[in-house]
């Protein structure tokens, strides 16, 4: 009988907390019930006055079908690619906008000249091993990256800096690999699934 009496008022109770204390919305009003004391949320919705109730999400889970696992596939490969070759993509761009600076102070040809050599001796010793080990699929996103980083496509970058020969031949180079120095960064066209990424990944470095 005590069990039966106290379920009686944990129900009384649930069901008047239901109606008091409903979680709140910006559209939720509160309204004196015509016939008791109660008080309860509503809504108008096209000027009809109804009750106002939050439910408990409800979540339905199921499998992927073929063509969501490959998207998924798709985009876990090439979140992967950007965590791995972004931070090369702002060393190159910083290297580069660094070059740019000093390279104003060179009017002379062969101090240019001279000035690259070094440079390039030193990105070799920095870049050669970690970038040579990347994936084409991999060297594809980096070049991405550096033309969004730097607002250039890597074959203007060889031709300004080793001149048109080195940047034809490094662009038969990657057309062999079915790929192009010359391809640009389009966040909002082809790439905008992957500047979504580049994005959360930029956060890490305090980049945007």
């Amino acid at each position: 009988m005590i069990r039966r009496v106290c379920n009686c008022w944990t129900q009384w109770v649930w069901l008047t907390g239901m109606f008091l204390f409903p979680l709140s919305d910006a559209q939720a009003q509160w309204k004196p019930g015509p016939n008791d004391t109660l008080l309860v949320a509503y809504v108008v919705v096209n000027g009809d006055t109804m009750t106002y109730r939050e439910m408990e999400p409800v979540y339905v889970l199921t499998n992927m079908t073929p063509e969501q696992k490959e998207r998924y596939k798709k985009w876990t490969r090439l979140r992967n690619a950007v965590y791995v070759t972004y931070p090369y993509a702002i060393q190159a761009s910083a290297i580069i906008n660094e070059v740019n600076a000093k390279l104003v102070e060179f009017p002379d040809k062969r101090k240019r000249s001279a000035y690259l050599k070094s440079k390039e001796a030193e990105i070799k010793k920095r870049f050669a091993d970690p970038v040579t080990s990347l994936s084409i699929y991999q060297g594809k996103v980096l070049m991405k990256l550096i033309n969004r980083e730097t607002d250039n496509n890597c074959y203007e970058i060889i031709k300004e800096y080793k001149g048109g020969l080195s940047a034809r031949f490094w662009q038969t180079v990657a057309w062999i690999f079915s790929s192009s120095l010359k391809q640009e960064y389009d966040p909002k066209g082809e790439d905008a699934e992957m500047e979504s990424i580049v994005k959360e990944v930029a956060m890490m470095y305090g980049r945007n």
